[in-house]
């Protein structure tokens, strides 16, 4: 009988890339996908960066248990960061957990979980480096309009606040051809957008020693046919350099989006963060790229209540968030990992004076993003419509999808035939803090391939690629049968 299978996916884009990944071997290996808790084999695929990341999975983990006890063949596997972190700790506090596999043995688990049932024995497997790069694994795309590429993972930056590093390991580029088939093999098969994923974007390319790998890619991604958007996350202050801002203005399909982390606006914090910029530097880049790209939404990352942050420093991020205008800010209030140089310094900022900053920041913003948005009203966007991005859609009978600097927008589609994957334009009468609402008539729906791919329920498989030397232009043929071994690193 054919077992099935759910993920639950935790984190950042990585992770559901990753999961995408975990989704392909599943199905390679004869699983068949399961939206339910009925499902055979249920996967968590977490996150660590998050203060409240174990308590999540625990709990998760701990309603499951009756569950499991009740369906003897039921398996429960940990991947992911957490997994890497935390690993044979977790079979001693979730004794009815079957599998735990890091982040970087993710093609081990169709055979962890086969051993786990085989043994009648819990599979515990920590890879110290990367044995598989994630990309030449088969994927269950969860989008037929939008695709991950990943470019690189893991990370050579020592924020002292970030715990990835020691998690995902050093960086390892994929060769610029990889990618490049990667994304034309989507394109094919009806993908609008795609998404270049990595730690550190802009650091792209060092491994094999080409610093301007990341501007030709996003250029070469402007010569793929039916590719309308290309989007990239996340870039790094230290590492960017005026031949993406460049490339970015000159590539039609690149979008008028940058997400920048900021972190801090205080230059001490900044250094005591790692970060090897200051803040005139950050604005400096601002400045550029909203020269060249006058209608880009940025956003970034901050955290409030870093080890030793005074008044004077969070007053210091306030000022560059007014002077930045940021479309959005992910804002966070800082929390010790273990294992992190930040967990151990002097002067942790109490809890109540974190909370107090930490709304006052986000007045801010919101007071901002606002702005920004109620600017755009009576604007004509361009939005590919996406599934499952307006929570009240069903009441409001809108739909919702991304114009092309990435803001959310909700439209009123009418009596019209619309489908997640085509491609609408409409006026927007309304600029709330976090989104778009265009209730107005619908001013052109383009039906497309996605579309088209969307309403038969088939996915984009995503060709496995293989690695080789980096070059561009036309990629080779990829391998007939292939998951080559990346080399190992620390």
């Amino acid at each position: 009988m054919t077992r099935s299978y759910t993920i639950r996916t935790y984190g950042c884009q990585m992770n559901v890339h990753d999961s995408e990944r975990m989704a392909g071997l599943l199905e390679a290996a004869g699983y068949e996908r399961s939206g339910s808790e009925d499902a055979d084999v249920v996967v968590f695929n977490t996150c660590a960066v998050r203060e409240n990341a174990d308590n999540r999975l625990y709990g998760n983990l701990g309603h499951l248990r009756p569950v499991k006890a009740e369906r003897p063949g039921m398996q429960i596997a940990v991947g992911g960061c957490l997994a890497q972190k935390d690993r044979d700790a977790i079979v001693r506090k979730a004794p009815w957990v079957d599998v735990v596999f890091g982040t970087h043995n993710v093609h081990a688990l169709p055979v962890l979980l086969e051993r786990a049932r085989h043994n009648q024995a819990a599979q515990v497997e920590i890879a110290e480096s990367l044995e598989v790069f994630p990309s030449t694994l088969p994927a269950r795309r969860e989008s037929a309009y939008a695709g991950w590429v990943s470019v690189s993972v893991g990370c050579n930056n020592t924020c002292t606040f970030c715990i990835v590093p020691s998690l995902r390991g050093k960086e390892r580029d994929r060769r610029p051809g990889d990618v490049l088939a990667e994304v034309q093999a989507l394109a094919a098969d009806g993908v609008l957008e795609v998404t270049l994923l990595g730690q550190n974007v802009n650091s792209y390319g060092v491994e094999f020693g080409d610093r301007g790998a990341f501007a030709k890619l996003l250029r070469a991604c402007g010569d793929v046919d039916g590719l309308e958007r290309v989007r990239f996350t996340s870039p790094h202050p230290r590492d960017f350099t005026s031949d993406v801002i460049a490339a970015m203005a000159e590539t039609p399909n690149v979008c008028p989006q940058l997400h920048m982390p900021l972190q801090s606006g205080s230059d001490d914090v900044l250094r005591r963060m790692r970060r090897s910029y200051r803040s005139e530097r950050f604005l400096g880049i601002l400045d550029e790229v909203r020269a060249s790209l006058p209608d880009a939404a940025i956003s970034t990352d901050i955290i409030v209540g870093f080890p030793g942050e005074t008044e004077e420093d969070f007053r210091a991020t306030l000022d560059v968030v007014e002077k930045a205008r940021f479309a959005q800010a992910f804002t966070f209030q800082y929390s010790p990992r273990p294992g992190t140089p930040a967990a151990t310094l002097p002067d942790q900022v109490p809890k109540a004076v974190v909370q107090e900053r930490y709304e006052r920041l986000v007045a801010l913003q919101e007071e901002i993003s606002w702005q920004q948005n109620r600017a755009l009203e009576g604007r004509v966007v361009e939005v590919l419509v996406s599934t499952g991005e307006g929570r009240k859609d069903g009441a409001t009978r809108r739909m919702s999808g991304r114009a092309r600097d990435g803001r959310l927008v909700h439209f009123a589609p009418g009596d019209l035939p619309i489908r997640p994957g085509d491609v609408v334009e409409v006026a927007v009468g309304y600029g709330a803090p976090h989104h778009l609402v265009a209730d107005g008539p619908v001013r052109s729906h383009r039906r497309t391939r996605a579309g088209d791919v969307h309403e038969s329920g088939t996915r984009p498989g995503g060709a496995a690629t293989g690695l080789g030397l980096p070059g561009f232009g036309a990629p080779p043929a990829p391998p007939a049968a292939a998951t080559p071994a990346c080399g190992a690193h620390a």
